[in-house]
């Protein structure tokens, strides 16, 4: 089971833009879906993206479609979010998480077996 560690998450204004890193700290990304999750206080988990390790294809929520792009290095254990025009509905714990859903499963994040510790992005306006 991959271990994994979020940065990156830091508070920004409206309109900025923010990169955001998973690196697996023991173990690989070889067989993984890797996702990112966030969770906005008083809220539940929701899904941001993930990408399949079969076929590389990514898939975004609605809300982050066309502003957020992920984005993954196998060689290097990678995952990266790379966010643009935030909003403060986008003020968040960013958390990456890997696991083997299946297609329609994808947004479930209790299809995910691994997590990391999450990383804080805040969006003022």
């Amino acid at each position: 089971q991959v271990q994994l560690a979020e940065s990156g998450g830091r508070s920004v204004q409206t309109g900025d833009s923010l990169s955001l890193s998973c690196d697996a700290t023991n173990g690989s990304f070889y067989g993984y879906t890797m996702a990112w999750f966030r969770q906005a206080p008083g809220k539940e988990r929701e899904f941001v993206a993930a990408s399949r390790w079969s076929g590389g294809r990514t898939y975004y929520a609605d809300s982050v479609k066309g502003r957020f792009t992920i984005s993954r290095n196998n060689a290097k254990n990678t995952l990266s979010l790379q966010m643009t025009s935030l909003t403060p509905e986008d003020t968040a714990i960013y958390y990456c998480a890997a696991g083997n859903p299946i297609l329609s499963a994808l947004r479930m994040s209790s299809m995910y077996r691994s997590w990391g510790q999450g990383t804080q992005v805040s969006v003022s306006s």
